[in-house]
């Protein structure tokens, strides 16, 4: 597995003290208020387990599962709700946690969801901010790194469902997907 890494760009050092950094400045954001973190799933469930244990504050977890990659390593554009939490979102505080940013459409859906169900205020938060693939207008309110255009696999981050369990963010070498994508064809 880790063979198929071209390169690391992030190692599990630097990602821990980056979230500790996310963790003190998301505290003293919300510090007195009662907080809930929603993590995408599949991809932020690493994201949110190192996270909050760095936010030493008041907070609830739940989970959003959508979909819009299959086994490819471009979006569909479709965005497909797999999982929704049922709770009552009116008044609550939310920031939503997502490993990547790129496209743009997933969390620019799965916010929207959100403000129709009533929460009072949704902040953003991803592991990974791609802008190069940019396609709708969002930014996130907190970013651990920005990341040029790489297929990125590691720590949650995956292609065709694996690589999720790498402890390190690296490039994925292009011969792992694009042999299997030409089969697929257009």
């Amino acid at each position: 597995m880790h063979d198929d890494i071209k390169e690391i760009l992030f190692p599990e050092e630097q990602i821990q003290a980056r979230l500790a950094e996310l963790g003190a400045q998301i505290a003293a954001d919300y510090r007195g208020d009662h907080l809930v973190l929603m993590a995408l799933l599949k991809g932020g469930v690493v994201f949110i387990s190192d996270l909050m244990r760095q936010i030493p504050i008041k907070l609830d977890i739940d989970f959003i599962q959508p979909s819009s990659y299959g086994d490819e390593t471009n979006s569909s554009g479709v965005v497909d709700i797999k999982m929704f939490p049922k709770i009552d979102f009116t008044g609550k505080r939310l920031l939503v946690l997502d490993d990547i940013l790129d496209t743009g459409r997933t969390l620019k859906r799965v916010k929207g969801i959100l403000e129709e169900k009533g929460a009072t205020d949704i902040r953003t938060c991803v592991l990974l901010d791609k802008k190069a693939r940019r396609v709708v207008e969002i930014e996130a309110d907190y970013v651990g790194f920005h990341v040029d255009d790489f297929f990125v696999v590691g720590y949650g981050l995956d292609y065709a469902d694996h690589y999720r369990n790498l402890p390190y963010i690296g490039v994925l070498n292009e011969a792992c997907y694009s042999s299997a994508e030409e089969t697929a064809g257009p």
